[in-house]
């Protein structure tokens, strides 16, 4: 997969897109592990911050690396 679009060079869509493409939802919790990883969340929900233009990718996923 390609990086994550910058936050100063790629629109809101962008982003969005990314993440969607990045960690789709594959509706089998139990095989996936994603809204575990994302404590209960899902994944638009968890980046909102790098989305919205906020903080970069790479800040938020360190927020779930824990």
């Amino acid at each position: 997969m390609v990086n994550a679009p910058d936050i100063t060079g790629s629109t809101i869509e962008e982003r969005r897109t990314y993440i969607r493409k990045r960690f789709p939802c594959l509706a089998d919790c139990d095989m996936c592990g994603l809204c575990k990883v994302f404590r209960g969340m899902d994944a638009e929900r968890a980046y909102d911050d790098y989305i919205m233009g906020r903080r970069s990718f790479m800040s938020v996923s360190d927020d779930f690396k824990r």
